[in-house]
């Protein structure tokens, strides 16, 4: 999955490392970077204990490295959520980098990974996010002699980037397997080959090498993210050519990738001492990754012509012959083959007990899927994961197991060939465990998949047994958490995976948001007195507006049937204390309100547009505004029509960000945090609906805050904010409306950017969660208040029977219903009660799926419902689930199956279906419930 950095201010961020000219040097880390163990869950000094809530996955993981010489030891790195070390014993991931800080977050972005095979317990890693402007931060090398549970770092005298185009490349940073002191490490922008002969403590420029690179994405981009040389892309060693032991060489034959579609390949025969372009070699194309087999016979490379990991769209697989010097193309699909070539190569693993057996990925396939191939005979010959048997049937070399990760199929219904889940994209990292050749990972966009019984593959009638193998590993980029009073205990809106309703804090939910489903959400609330009414907003599309309603706790959603124009985002989202109207600031489109749930909006006067928005959480008529720019605080008293500005100066403005929040239960009561170095930066606190603020003396910086259950004894709300204070940064409770302030995290947990989300559990005192960049939602709770288990509260309301089935679809759904409804709705609805949404959930040539929210917004409740409708166009519905669709000509009618046909007033419910069209697969705009038409 893209991600993204979310608080690009770099003045807020802290200053570059400074590095004089391109000079060796070498620092032990002290204040946020010290050396600290990183563990997945540990109670601080503070006394509170910190975990994930667990989704598993959820971002890209470009590679996984593992020890040659040692069994077991294995690391995935990520492109902006830092490293994890595997853990055997349980199955799992641990996080290595959690203590990366303020002024560091830079070093979340894992760019490469090398495990010492010699010293089994050195490792290394070169991190830095951005090599553009938005990372203020010089990269850094870090290593370990103790598998990753403490480090010191090298600074380096440019920029790295572990989120930067190119980022499945690789490996770049490697350890010589005769002679572990030596490493080299393959730089991006223009700055060569670099090698250390101390264990990675000081480093220098191999002035000897001759390419740099060349490639860049888009050289029209002015960012400088698409611009960016990707640079020196990996590095591979012969380790036949050296010898090992107290008397041993270092290696002699090594080969080094380079982003040059001309020269991308280069070999060193004398240790590194000289350079040359192997002769030969393929051009036009990008090797992204190159290994030796273990006999030193094979130089393998995978090619693409692009720089990844989203791009391209051709590419080979080769063979060098080290000792002749001869090259062999050994492509599943050559890029000859214009009929079939639509991807580029980027997964490379070799068998390290059988040389000849080696895999590689089509990596930028998305349709029908990715592409693993596999061969036993060095390239002669391979084996998909999966083949055709007569298009579109598909037959698969493995079955696949998403339970640790269910929402992993999206709530999407393809039809043939593809199938849910997907096998994954962006596939770039693939490693065949070097002492069992039935051990096998991949990662993908979205998640790390693996099997133990890999050899399955070459069986005629076996099958390979994925799953998901990334428990432990989180990696969501939050943009927004609330926590109800009641109901699930956490809403969240996530970047790339959209968000998730957690009922239970210990558990993977079934399903990220439906109805719709967007890439990234990037605003919720809810009603402070209502609960059951949220709001959402997030990046739509053409065809699928950005805002969303609930009006069951977030359980089910209906896209908003309009929304302003010009809408290009999500922006911020508020809804009135009693449910009656939101207010909604997009992306690049005037701030505006709906009283109808979203199928009208009209603009509000006196804000301006980009203007973050929030609801006072009593007054359902108060809506509150601030504008960073000009740091001009708004308030609105008719609901979000108009705004008028408040008087109030010296707030934080400019450069940098700032959040605004209601304290729930008390009207009017509002805090303010952020700024930046270069202006005003803070915490704020107004009791009278932001007329006048007053800064917290004893505040030095702020960047968001939230409120919680209040301490025991008292009635006001706890705060908890992510700030610097008395000269130390972190997260931070106060009991007494800021009077003073206890820290709560540690510097073995700080989670690098976690400005982005913070919010109290208001029914549990103590407990609160984070939103992290690439880490996830961390939630802390006090120690001695029990587990997350023992303390989340339930999210099942009282008034619903447990034997309720979810109205959500299976993964496959059936195309019988599971019980038959009376085809004659016992109940009906007043003309104007009700409203429909259609959402085209996915489109291809012949084919659709699609869902429906019906939702009841008359004053009586239904007992049954069956929706009606005529197709504009030439669609047939061929199956559907949570409904029993039927049928004559264009007109189509579906009714509630046996659990979902009681409705009440101010609920909904959804259904789907699957379908086929020739000509026209126009969205039918009319609709009817149960005879009656609707608003």
């Amino acid at each position: 999955m893209r991600r993204s950095w979310k608080n690009a201010v770099s003045a807020v961020l802290g200053a570059v490392l400074a590095v004089a000219g391109l000079g060796v040097v070498s620092v032990s880390l002290s204040g946020s970077t010290a050396a600290a163990a990183s563990a997945a869950s540990a109670a601080s000094g503070s006394g509170y204990t910190w975990q994930n809530v667990p989704i598993v996955g959820g971002g890209f993981v470009p590679d996984v490295v593992f020890n040659t010489g040692a069994k077991n030891v294995a690391y995935a790195r990520t492109d902006i959520g830092g490293m994890y070390r595997w853990n055997q014993s349980s199955s799992s991931w641990t996080p290595l980098l959690d203590w990366v800080g303020f002024t560091n977050w830079n070093e979340q972005g894992v760019v490469s990974v090398a495990a010492d095979p010699v010293q089994t317990n050195r490792v290394y890693a070169a991190v830095g996010m951005y090599t553009n402007s938005w990372d203020p931060n010089n990269g850094a090398i870090l290593r370990s002699t103790d598998q990753g549970s403490t480090w010191s770092a090298t600074p380096l005298p440019f920029k790295l980037g572990g989120n930067m185009p190119g980022r499945g490349m690789g490996e770049r940073l490697m350890v010589d397997p005769n002679d572990d002191a030596v490493l080299y490490m393959g730089m991006p922008s223009g700055h060569g080959l670099w090698k250390s002969t101390d264990y990675g403590v000081t480093w220098a420029q191999v002035t000897a090498f001759p390419n740099v690179g060349n490639y860049v994405q888009d050289s029209t981009d002015t960012t400088g993210y698409l611009s960016d040389n990707q640079g020196v892309a990996w590095v591979a060693f012969d380790k036949a050519s050296g010898t090992t032991g107290a008397a041993g060489t270092p290696t002699k034959t090594i080969f080094v990738g380079v982003a040059d579609v001309q020269n991308t390949v280069y070999e060193s025969t004398n240790g590194g001492a000289t350079w040359s372009r192997v002769a030969g070699q393929p051009t036009g194309f990008l090797a992204h990754k190159g290994l030796v087999d273990p006999t030193g016979a094979y130089l393998y490379i995978t090619t693409s012509d692009k720089g990844g990991p989203y791009d391209g769209a051709s590419g080979d697989v080769w063979k060098y012959a080290i000792a002749s010097g001869t090259w062999t193309q050994i492509s599943p699909v050559k890029s000859s083959d214009t009929s079939n070539d639509f991807y580029g190569y980027s997964g490379l693993t070799i068998d390290q007990q059988h040389p000849n057996t080696i895999m590689v990925t089509g990596y930028s396939s998305w349709w029908p899927d990715t592409f693993i191939y596999r061969s036993t005979d060095g390239g002669a010959t391979w084996t998909n994961a999966w083949s055709y048997n007569g298009y579109p049937t598909r037959v698969d070399k493995y079955t696949l197991d998403v339970s640790a990760s269910p929402w992993l199929s999206w709530g999407n219904y393809p039809s043939p060939p593809e199938e849910t889940p997907k096998l994954g994209w962006m596939s770039e990292g693939l490693a065949i465990d070097p002492f069992n050749s039935d051990r096998m990972m991949f990662g993908t966009g979205a998640t790390l998949y693996g099997t133990t019984n890999l050899t399955a593959w070459d069986s005629s009638t076996a099958k390979v047994k994925l799953s998901v193998m990334a428990q432990g590993i989180e990696e969501t980029a939050v943009t927004d958490l609330v926590s109800p009073p009641s109901g699930a205990p956490l809403l969240s809106a996530l970047g790339d995976v959209d968000g998730f309703r957690h009922t239970d804090l210990t558990k993977v939910p079934a399903m990220m948001y439906q109805s719709p489903n967007w890439s990234t959400s990037t605003s919720i609330d809810y009603a402070e007195a209502n609960p059951n009414d949220v709001v959402r907003v997030g990046n739509g599309s053409s065809t699928v507006n950005s805002a969303a309603f609930s009006s069951d706790d977030g359980a089910d959603w209906y896209a908003a049937s309009s929304q302003p124009s010009g809408v290009t985002a999500g922006g911020t989202v508020a809804m009135a204390a009693d449910g009656s109207a939101a207010v909604w600031s997009p992306t690049s489109a005037a701030v505006s309100y709906t009283t109808t749930t979203g199928s009208s909006w009209t603009a509000s006067t006196g804000i301006p547009a980009g203007a973050q928005v929030r609801s006072d959480r009593v007054n359902p008529k108060k809506f509150y505004g601030f504008n960073y720019a000009t740091g001009t605080f708004y308030l609105s008293t008719d609901g979000g029509k108009t705004f008028t500005a408040s008087a109030a100066t010296n707030l934080p403005s400019g450069t940098g960000g700032a959040y605004v929040h209601a304290v729930p239960g008390t009207e009017g009561d509002l805090w303010l945090a952020g700024g930046s170095t270069s202006g005003a930066y803070g915490l704020w606190h107004s009791t009278d609906s932001g007329a006048t603020w007053t800064k917290l003396a004893n505040v030095q910086q702020a960047d968001n805050i939230g409120f919680g259950a209040p301490a025991p004894g008292r009635t006001n709300k706890a705060l908890y904010t992510i700030a610097e204070i008395g000269g130390v940064r972190g997260i931070f409770r106060s009991d007494d409306d800021g009077s003073t302030w206890t820290r709560i995290n540690d510097d073995q947990h700080q989670w690098g950017n976690i400005g982005a989300a913070i919010t109290g559990d208001p029914r549990v005192y103590g407990r609160v969660y984070v939103g992290t960049n690439g880490r996830g939602i961390v939630y802390g709770t006090m120690t001695g208040t029990g587990s997350s288990s023992s303390s989340s509260p339930s999210t099942t309301p009282s008034t619903t029977p447990s034997t309720t089935p979810s109205t959500t679809p299976s993964t496959t759904p059936s195309t019988t219903p599971s019980a038959t409804p009376s085809t004659t709705p016992s109940s009906s609805a007043p003309a104007g009660t009700c409203h429909v949404t259609y959402t085209k959930a996915s489109e291809w040539g012949g084919g659709f799926t699609a869902n429906i929210t019906v939702a009841n917004t008359g004053a009586s409740p239904w007992t049954a419902w069956t929706v009606a409708w005529t197709y504009p166009g030439d669609q047939k519905v061929t199956n559907g689930w949570n409904a029993t669709v039927t049928q004559t000509g264009a007109k189509v009618s579906a009714t509630n199956v046996a659990y979902n046909g009681s409705v009440a007033s101010g609920s909904s419910a959804s259904f789907g279906f699957q379908g086929t069209w020739t000509s026209n697969d126009t969205s039918p705009t009319a609709f009817s419930v149960n005879g009656a038409a609707c608003s």
